[in-house]
Order: C-alpha cells, then sequence, then structure tokens
C-alpha cells in the first residue's frame, strides 16, 4: 500500500509538470508577464448563494496542460516516512520533507472533507522569487489538500509549510474553502537572502463574492479581527526593510505594495473579475476607468450580489467573453466572419511601431481543465461535495458532477488516457478539443447546436443529483462504503455518458458543416430528396462586413466587370 500511495503522488507530479511549461522562461520573454495571462477563480460564501452551498470556481489554463481528473486516495504513512518535493509547473526536484501518518483522499482541487483550492499566479516583485526554497505553490495545494479537514486549516498547513521549508514561486492568490467558509489568501516569496514568504488571508464574507485572475486582489486589511483576517508577521515589516513601504500600518496595502498594476494586470486580469462582478451587482460600470488606468479607485476585494446565485451560475460566469461589454471579443475585426470570441496567441502584436493587446476572457481557448466547487455542510462529507468537472474550454465544455466521495475516476477523465500528444477517441479531453476546434472555425453557426445539447446534459445533471442526493444520505447512516459506491457509480457513469454524447455531436457537426456547406436540417434530422440523395447544402458564405473589408483591401482586383465578350 505504501509504494501504491507513493506511486500515486509521484505520478500527479509528472502529469502537472506540463501546466506551465518547462519552457516558462521563453515565455516570459514573449510577454512582460506569462502567468498573467493564466487562470481564473471565483468565489461565493453560502449566504450568497440560492442553497446555502460555499461555491469555489477555477480555471486551469495552459497551452501545456492537459485535461484529466486526479485522484490521490487517502492512506496511512510508517513514522519515518519522507515525501519528495517536485515542482509543479516543471517537475523539478525541489527536496524531500517528513510524511505525516495520515492523508486524506482528493479528487482534483477537493478533498474528502470538502476542502477545495484554487489558484492564480500573479508574478509580483521577481526579485522575492527564493530558487533555494523547497516548497512550490501546487505542492503547498495539494499537500493541503491531503492534510487539511477545513480551510483554516488547510491556511495554517500551507503558511507552516512555507516558514519552515521555504517557497520557491512567485507570488500567488489561493482560493482556500470548505462547506462553511471561504478565503482569499495571498502570497509572495521574500528573496534568496530570507526564508520563508509574506501572506495575507482575507475571510469572504458569507453574502458576499469574491474572485482573483492573475492580480494581488488584498489591499487593506483590519491588524487585529484573526476571526476573518490572517498574515505573516512581518507582512509590513519586511517591505519596510525592502523599502518598498514607508508609510503607517494601517494604511498598508498589500497588493500596492508586493504587486504593482500595470496595463496588463488592469486589461488581463483585473478585467475578468469586474466582468463577473458585473453580472452579478449594478452599478459596476464605476470601475471602468480603474479597468483602463485612468484612475486609482480600485474595485473591492469583495461585493454583496443583486441575487443568490447557483453553481449553474457559476458555470456561466465561467463561460463568458466580455459578452454585453464594451470589451465584447464577438463583434469586433479580431471576431473573423464568424463572430468567434477568440484571439490566438500571442497576445500582443505590434503595428506600426504601435503594440497593441487583444483581450483576455474568462473563457479561453487553452483551458486544460476546470471546475466549479459546490461544498455543502447540511450533507455528510462524501456526499456534500461536489466538483462539476469539465476539460478544455469552458464555453463548449460540459461540466459533470464528481462526488468528493468517489472511490474512483472514469475512464473518459483518468489519467494516461492520452496525453497531449497522444490522442485518444476514450478521453473527454481529446473529445471535447476536437468540438471546439471544429467550431472556432464557424463559431456563429456551430455553437448554435452546441447549447442545445450542453444545456441538456447540465440540465440532466441538475435534476438527477437532489434525488442522489437523498438515496445516498438514506444509505449513509448504515452502508458507507455502498453509498461510496453508489456516487462513483453515478458519478463516473455520467461522465462517461456525456462524453459519448459528445462524440455524437462531434459527427453531427462534421456532417453539417463540411466544407464550408451547411446541410439542410428538420428536427434533428439531415434532409434527403425524392431519391434519397441529401438535399443541395446550403452556402452561406461571410457576413456583410467581411466582404466589405475585401472590396475595401482588394480594390477593383475581384470586381467584376463588363468584357469585351459581353453583349450588355
Amino acid at each position: 500500500m505504501l509504494a501504491e500511495m507513493k506511486a500515486a503522488w509521484n505520478v500527479r507530479f509528472i502529469i502537472k509538470r506540463m501546466r506551465k511549461p518547462i519552457y516558462l522562461a521563453f515565455l516570459l520573454s514573449l510577454l512582460s508577464s506569462a502567468n498573467s495571462w493564466s487562470c481564473t477563480n471565483f468565489i461565493a460564501g453560502k449566504k450568497a448563494t440560492i442553497d446555502g452551498s460555499v461555491i469555489v470556481t477555477y480555471a486551469a489554463d495552459s497551452h501545456c496542460l492537459y485535461g484529466e481528473l486526479y485522484r490521490i486516495p487517502a492512506a496511512k504513512w510508517p513514522e519515518g516516512s519522507w515525501l519528495d518535493i517536485k515542482e509543479w509547473d516543471t517537475g523539478k526536484p525541489l527536496g524531500r520533507i517528513p510524511q505525516v501518518t495520515e492523508t486524506y483522499s482528493v479528487i482534483g482541487n477537493m478533498n474528502e472533507y470538502q476542502v477545495t483550492i484554487g489558484e492564480t499566479t500573479y508574478g509580483g516583485r521577481q526579485e522575492l522569487v527564493d530558487t533555494t526554497g523547497i516548497m512550490d505553490y501546487g505542492s503547498l495545494i495539494y499537500i493541503a489538500l491531503q492534510r487539511s479537514r477545513s480551510a483554516r486549516q488547510a491556511i495554517q498547513v500551507m503558511t507552516d509549510l512555507v516558514e519552515k521549508y521555504g517557497y520557491c514561486s512567485e507570488g500567488e492568490s489561493f482560493s482556500i474553502a470548505d462547506a462553511n467558509e471561504a478565503w482569499i489568501m495571498e502570497m509572495i516569496g521574500k528573496g534568496p537572502d530570507y526564508k520563508g514568504a509574506i501572506w495575507v488571508a482575507i475571510r469572504i464574507p458569507d453574502d458576499c463574492v469574491s474572485g482573483h485572475a492573475n492580480q494581488a486582489r488584498i489591499r487593506q486589511f483590519p491588524l487585529d479581527d484573526p476571526e476573518n483576517c490572517l498574515y505573516s508577521s512581518d507582512v509590513i515589516s519586511f517591505a519596510r526593510l525592502k523599502g518598498y513601504y514607508n508609510g503607517t500600518n494601517k494604511d498598508f496595502s498589500f497588493a500596492e505594495t508586493y504587486a504593482p498594476l500595470d496595463f496588463s494586470s488592469l486589461r488581463g486580469c483585473e478585467a475578468r473579475v469586474w466582468c463577473f462582478f458585473n453580472h452579478v451587482k449594478s452599478g459596476m460600470s464605476s470601475y471602468l476607468s480603474y479597468i483602463k488606468g485612468q484612475t486609482n479607485d480600485a474595485m473591492p476585494l469583495y461585493i454583496k450580489p443583486d441575487r443568490k446565485l447557483s453553481a449553474q451560475d457559476f458555470k456561466s460566469f465561467m463561460r463568458d467573453h466580455f459578452e454585453g461589454t464594451e470589451f465584447d471579443m464577438n463583434n469586433d475585426i479580431g471576431a473573423g466572419p464568424f463572430h468567434a470570441p477568440y484571439r490566438w496567441r500571442p497576445m500582443d502584436f505590434v503595428v506600426d511601431s504601435v503594440k497593441y493587446v487583444n483581450e483576455r476572457a474568462t473563457a479561453t481557448q487553452q483551458t486544460g481543465f476546470s471546475f466549479v466547487a459546490q461544498m455543502r455542510s447540511w450533507l455528510p462529507n462524501p456526499i456534500g461535495g461536489v466538483l462539476w468537472f469539465g476539460v478544455d474550454d469552458a464555453n463548449t465544455n460540459v461540466y459533470v458532477p464528481m462526488y468528493c466521495g468517489i472511490r474512483e475516476t472514469p475512464e473518459c477523465f483518468r489519467v494516461g488516457n492520452g496525453d497531449l500528444l497522444t490522442f485518444s477517441w476514450t478521453s473527454a479531453f481529446w473529445i471535447h478539443n476536437w468540438v471546439a476546434n471544429m467550431c472556432y472555425s464557424k463559431y456563429d453557426y456551430m455553437i448554435k447546436d452546441i447549447r442545445p445539447i450542453q444545456d441538456s446534459l447540465e440540465t440532466k445533471f441538475n435534476k438527477e443529483l437532489p434525488e442522489l442526493d437523498r438515496r445516498a444520505l438514506a444509505l449513509f447512516a448504515t452502508d458507507t462504503l455502498g453509498t461510496l459506491n453508489l456516487l462513483t457509480e453515478f458519478s463516473c457513469n455520467n461522465a462517461q455518458f456525456s462524453t459519448q454524447c459528445w462524440k455524437k455531436l462531434g459527427e453531427h457537426l462534421m456532417v453539417k458543416y463540411i466544407d464550408g456547406n451547411v446541410k439542410k436540417e428538420k428536427n434533428g434530422q439531415f434532409q434527403r430528396n425524392t431519391w434519397g440523395l441529401p438535399e443541395y447544402p446550403d452556402q452561406p458564405g461571410y457576413d456583410e462586413r467581411y466582404y466589405r473589408s475585401i472590396a475595401k483591401e482588394t480594390g477593383d482586383k475581384f470586381k467584376v466587370t463588363k468584357t469585351i465578350h459581353d453583349k450588355n
């Protein structure tokens, strides 16, 4: 058993080394901060949701991440056991630490006690990266999940680890939650001359929502409210020592000190949080000048929404492309003739020595996996925790309910079923990428075929979940193992079913839109003529703006003119 547990731990780190990849230094040379365009987290306290759930979302965005659902079984460890630490981004060995006597099971980013952790990297002051430390941010997440029964305990585990072993990553924001409360913790190293890390953790009020998207968001914080704010003892004194700050303690801002704003952190990062806030509360347009870098009137860390929100609402927030705002990605010339809300990398480009940048929306093509984590305090932990899990682009995925008590993962999400260089027809990641990449080429047509299937599957899961909760709860008191098996069967069957449906959808799209045509359909069936052959397809061409741009660019080159052979 011990060897099996160690193997499972090492496999997870090998897989994760593809996340923000080995060639990070090269990417950093392309952008001022490569990480500033990666990952998004949204958070809701239990009184901000319709059913009393605590909710955390996470999009793991990387061009080198393969979407899988990781599982780390619970284990008992002999005295004297050690845990090898490898950097989450690269797989580089960092050192080892003593193992604890017992670790808890983890499904994705949620453990068996409904503790959930997400992250976004904000970078911050680069001189504070300590390459001599043992603990990177990915190790902190998964070690804390294996060792914590609550969000507060996870914060304690993470901060104790960096204090003892050093912190070697860039600045990081963590969403840390359980079935009762949610926190944002922001952390940054102290550079190679000082061991440990600087950090602040703020509890999100139960009736509020929050978010972070690759920019530090904790500004001023209370210094005497340990129920709602925790911080390292030297968070301010270290800033004074380094010459970053010389004001009063009460005016100290973590974000302004350790992660100063620039254009990319506003437009590429804070804009995503603003858009989420804009969905749930009126009056957020007043912060547009802040997003554009025109004022210092920063958005609050959290807000109280105008209505209570559901897990399904958060799925829609994860699919956002700034629709309905001035940053809407569907309608400018970059969207092309089929109004695709995507811009291929790199994010920035230069025209006549002037630098421009594309918008960075919450939903993006390079997502490896994302989730909407739902933690429910009124149910036993194995039943209460639901990780709505999806692979690839959230806009074109399906979020499938994975209970935190499941004993295995479905084949379509399983580690080792394909990889970034190996296509697999049984992998949800590859099936969803196949469908999404077809959709990108004719977006405003194909998305109308995708949405009904997506809505139908998620509606099905939403309707089935309460009944499964009731069945599992009735069984739990007398048969714990039977309950876990029930949850596993439900989760795995739905994941397999959704992947099969998506494969059928891909086949339908291929047939319907082959060669730029659109086959005629009625009630979901392709139309045939009297002799049984396909009806002649529609040929819609392009939109008027695209044709006008061609005419403007090419002048008379394609203009139809009279020739000497024309009679009229």
